[in-house]
């Protein structure tokens, strides 16, 4: 028979079993709390915990109880207005007692609805509850700054509080043997002796031999209880080593076109989706890099602010971005040491005869080494970009998936569509 117990430390008047039960039981109401509230904060403050209102009748459980059937008379204690035989009307327009019109008034106590905090752990976790990394791997192992410690049998060192009791005592009994085993058998002679001199008659020379044991006797009496009982070198102690512990790494590459025909409210959207991503893949990695290019005709690896804070004019090659992306995979981002994948935000615009050298990159180049690989469209009007993908996820839908958002609501929608567990492949 197996019992596990739940050791988790819990707060204060708490009780963790029983909070698990109740998020379970109302889950649908707690995401949809979720939704809402998500779609009322910022990107930036997507990691922070909520309060939840779950409405009072929710909440009720099922009750039994005894109906007031039959003819029952009786007049309360205190009354003053009323004598047994006197009718009375029910109260018009409002509830049990109320007698009033059933509108609002400015006093009163109603009941208010149940409200509870979700943790930031408890939110992230409805947040992406439904949601799964597509190809999710775990590739090789990263440099490993994180160590574990394990049991690695007995040492004679060690701190006190590692000391195996059972074992020192086990090695001092066998010490206390083996040293005074010799000395025991030579008393029990000895003693065996004296009592056979004893017995015969005494003479002078009888009396000299029955000291010479006794002292004999004493001597090895001695000698066995100056033996220590509990001895340094019986000490043994639980050994501990570390361990590497193996860490997943993954790099997320964002690419956004800063062209001219990419304004403000567009970029904005784009950033939403970048940072939705990188939340997302904190969850399955230990250790994510990023990696920022920008391009108008030229593209160029830049810093977070300098990505998001570029303003550029002119036209737009699509092309470039990919060419560096291949160009810094290959130099510093080996595909079988890591996770990669990759995030481009556009508006479509791309010189006319750059879309198809995109799609070819794509398929031939880059694809092979990603995990996956994410197109957002921040408007909705398709361009020569939009149908050269079209035909690129058709024939990779496992590796690359294709949306468009064109306003601020769309972005967590169209984020849960392109990274939902139905139909994903791991």
């Amino acid at each position: 028979m197996q019992q596990i117990i739940d050791r988790r430390l819990a707060g204060k008047n708490k009780s963790i079993g029983n909070r698990e039960r109740f998020l379970r039981r109302h889950k649908a109401q707690i995401r949809e709390a979720v939704k809402r509230a998500v779609a009322g904060r910022g990107i930036r403050e997507i990691a922070q915990g909520e309060d939840i209102h779950i409405p009072r009748r929710d909440l009720s459980e099922p009750v039994f109880g005894h109906g007031q059937g039959g003819r029952r008379e009786m007049v309360h204690p205190g009354n003053k207005d009323f004598v047994r035989g006197d009718r009375i009307e029910r109260p018009k327009g409002g509830g049990a007692g109320s007698g009033g019109a059933g509108q609002a008034g400015d006093g009163g106590d109603g009941e208010d609805d149940f409200v509870f905090h979700l943790t930031k752990e408890e939110f992230m976790q409805v947040f992406f509850d439904d949601l799964a990394l597509p190809r999710l791997t775990r590739t090789t192992l990263a440099d490993t700054p994180e160590y574990k410690t394990h049991r690695a049998g007995l040492s004679s060192d060690g701190t006190p509080n590692n000391l195996h009791i059972v074992r020192s005592l086990r090695g001092a009994i066998g010490r206390r043997i083996a040293l005074g085993s010799e000395s025991r058998r030579q008393l029990a002679y000895l003693e065996e002796l004296l009592a056979a001199v004893r017995e015969e008659a005494a003479t002078q020379s009888r009396r000299e031999q029955i000291a010479a044991l006794e002292r004999d006797i004493e001597a090895l009496h001695a000698h066995i209880l100056h033996i220590p009982y509990l001895d340094p070198i019986d000490l043994r102690y639980r050994s501990r080593v570390r361990t590497p512990v193996p860490t997943a790494r993954a790099v997320m590459f964002c690419l956004m076109d800063v062209s001219g025909s990419m304004d403000e409210a567009r970029k904005d959207l784009a950033k939403r989706f970048f940072i939705l991503l990188y939340l997302f893949l904190t969850r399955h990695y230990e250790r994510i890099d990023l990696v920022f290019i920008r391009h108008h005709t030229q593209a160029q690896e830049v810093d977070e602010d300098a990505f998001f804070q570029a303003k550029e004019t002119g036209g737009t090659v699509v092309s470039s971005a990919l060419v560096l992306m291949e160009q810094i995979i290959r130099a510093r981002y080996p595909s079988g040491e890591w996770n990669i994948y990759g995030a481009q935000a556009s508006d479509g615009d791309n010189w006319h005869n750059d879309s198809p050298h995109c799609r070819e990159l794509l398929a031939r180049d880059i694809l092979p080494l990603c995990r996956y690989f994410a197109y957002i469209q921040v408007v909705e009007q398709e361009q020569n970009l939009w149908h050269e993908y079209a035909l690129l996820a058709e024939e990779a839908p496992e590796a690359f998936a294709m949306r468009k958002a064109s306003t601020v609501d769309q972005i967590y929608p169209v984020f849960r569509e392109l990274f939902s567990k139905e139909g994903r492949s791991k």
